[in-house]
């Protein structure tokens, strides 16, 4: 399948790498403002996760300063939308009423309404549309999910969810919360998804926190409230420093152990009623590079993407304004009707 991968920031020269890899997928289309990176140099990318370095040969690359022209390409077969969030509903429902089947990079969308009309292009035009939710892909969290859904530990009783990072000078819209919806909807929108995931959508939401994009500080901690669990908690966002490090964790709490896990220094591992640590075995896999395979495979069948459905995503964003609602509101308890 001929795949346009659509910004060459540090998402979109992570998927270009991640797509070189995978068999049955040529990057045939690539869309950027800067000609050096449409050249094929990404030296100097930065991103929450380190830089990107080196320089990839583009020579057999249709190459352009448009999105929407690369969207129309008509040898473009797919679209990966790695652009800055305020463009992802209208160059996506662009692509799909091209024929293009669509994955988007999280936030699926800026707001809930775009995220649906988006979803619903999908529908009209019979193509597959995925948010790109890395974290259901990253080992530990979908071994964690699989663990669940099977009933091995028992109720859930408690769990809370952290991720963090340094603000992110890299790119300046995301500083904007106009542009991208600070670190609760760039950031912990991950989280989000991911209790979605694993217990489908509260009940209520309360947060709490503080905002200071100038000084580079966008912190929430906030609870879903589900009729079965004593407590779910996310909390995290943007620290100021520059050399803040790049953190995500959970500890899941259930009746018959307790799952936990530190992308700093803590693998996964199930500690048992037995009152021992079991360290659990999960495959080295790119989370990126599984993800990009899932949804090709959902393409190139033309089947809906279940492990990771629009509508979720589109859940995960509805939900991550509902918690910046309340903690504008001093932590009021909002219902989640959507």
């Amino acid at each position: 399948m001929k795949i346009a991968v659509l910004g060459l920031g540090f998402m979109g020269s992570t998927h270009v790498n991640a797509w070189r890899q995978i068999s049955g997928a040529e990057l045939a289309a690539v869309a950027s403002l800067d000609p050096r990176r449409l050249s094929g140099d990404f030296t100097g990318i930065q991103g929450n996760l380190g830089g990107q370095t080196g320089k990839l040969d583009f020579s057999s690359v249709a190459k352009y300063a448009s999105a929407e022209e690369a969207v129309l390409d008509p040898a473009v077969e797919a679209v990966d939308i790695c652009l800055p969030t305020p463009l992802h509903e209208r160059i996506a429902v662009l692509a799909l009423d091209a024929g293009k089947h669509v994955l988007v990079e999280k936030p699926m969308a800026l707001d809930g309404a775009s995220a649906d009309r988006m979803v619903a292009a999908a529908r009209r035009n019979g193509r597959v549309l995925m948010a790109a939710h890395v974290v259901r892909f990253i080992p530990p969290y979908r071994a964690a999910a699989d663990i669940l859904r099977s009933g091995r530990l028992g109720t859930v009783r408690a769990a809370i969810f952290r991720r963090r990072c340094a603000a992110p000078a890299w790119s300046a819209w995301l500083t904007d919360p106009a542009q991208s919806g600070g670190a609760v909807l760039d950031l912990l929108i991950h989280d989000i998804d991911f209790c979605l995931h694993v217990f489908g959508a509260p009940e209520a939401v309360t947060a709490s926190g503080f905002e200071d994009l100038p000084h580079g500080v966008d912190w929430i901690l906030a609870q879903f409230w589900y009729p079965s669990i004593g407590a779910v908690a996310i909390s995290g966002g943007w620290h100021h420093p520059a050399a803040y490090p790049f953190s995500m964790e959970f500890t899941i709490v259930a009746d018959n152990g307790t799952l936990e896990f530190n992308s700093a220094n803590t693998p996964l591992a199930e500690y048992g009623v037995d009152g021992c640590q079991h360290p659990l075995d999960v495959p080295a896999t790119d989370g990126y590079r599984a993800e990009l395979e899932y949804f090709l495979d959902c393409a190139t069948r033309g089947e809906k993407p279940l492990a990771c459905p629009p509508e979720e995503s589109a859940a995960a964003v509805k939900l991550a304004h509902l918690m910046l609602e309340s903690r504008n509101r001093n932590g009021e308890k909002i219902a989640c009707n959507f």
